[in-house]
């Protein structure tokens, strides 16, 4: 009688905690696998833009899951690894998109931006004439409003972050985040989406990392729970991934709980 307590509270818990998992599950038939791969070759090329000291191999596994899906990728590495100034990082984007767009013949681009890879992506769009070039944008931990973490730099002593320009604009109130984030978050026929995490270290208050006006803003612990994800990991994780993914095909957003 214990033992059967035991295992229908255990089961109880699990349904709570990882909530209708089943019907997030990704589909594995040999059908829907050639589906998305037929997607994806007809897809966007995809630019992965990466985020502040974000070399591009650190960006290869997700690179790598997105070409195995049919993707065409590329890794745009800010320029000075992302210590510059954001606005002059969004105007070498627009050059490298447009010699992406040359290459693949594509009308637009999608762009999966990592941390400050989103902010920068953000001013390309919104001042840059990226709206017509840019179909869809998934930022992964991206400060949109700012974070306490940069601010907390200058509070140590170290002067307004240790002069390092892009801290400074990413820290909350900054006139670069007053100028970005003035009038409509998401302009243009852009599909906007955002992924952040509760283990986020670099982006605090967390919700920073959301966008309003109609985007998609995607809490993976909101789906699962019991998924450890930091601000970093964002790149590497499997849930993650599967929102890059849908995002992309333009599926409904169900996280994989379970994905690797």
């Amino acid at each position: 009688m214990l033992l059967r307590t035991i295992l229908a509270a255990t089961a109880a818990v699990i349904a709570l905690l990882v909530p209708a998992t089943a019907a997030h599950a990704e589909p594995t038939s040999a059908a829907a696998t050639t589906s998305t791969a037929e997607a994806a070759a007809v897809a966007n090329p995809v630019v992965v833009v990466g985020g502040l000291i974000g070399i591009s191999i650190a960006y290869e596994p997700i690179a790598a899951r997105l070409r195995a899906d049919g993707y065409r990728v590329s890794i745009y590495q800010l320029p000075n690894l992302g210590f510059g100034d954001i606005r002059e990082s969004a105007r070498a984007l627009s050059s490298y998109v447009d010699q992406v767009r040359a290459a693949t013949g594509a009308a637009k681009v999608d762009l999966v931006t990592h941390s400050e890879g989103g902010l920068v992506s953000r001013w390309y769009v919104k001042f840059l004439g990226g709206a017509d070039k840019v179909d869809r944008y998934v930022s992964l931990g991206s400060p949109q409003q700012g974070t306490y973490v940069a601010n907390i730099i200058n509070f140590l002593g170290l002067g307004s972050c240790a002069g390092i320009v892009a801290c400074q604009q990413m820290s909350m109130g900054s006139s670069f985040l007053t100028d970005l984030n003035a009038g409509d978050d998401t302009p243009g026929a852009v599909r906007w989406t955002t992924v952040r995490t509760w283990q986020d270290e670099l982006v605090r208050p967390v919700d920073n990392a959301a966008l309003a006006d109609g985007a998609t803003n995607v809490l993976v612990q909101a789906w699962c729970p019991l998924r450890i994800v930091g601000h970093l990991g964002l790149v590497l994780d499997g849930t993650t991934y599967s929102v890059v993914r849908q995002v992309l095909a333009g599926a409904a957003i169900r996280p994989n709980c379970f994905a690797v």
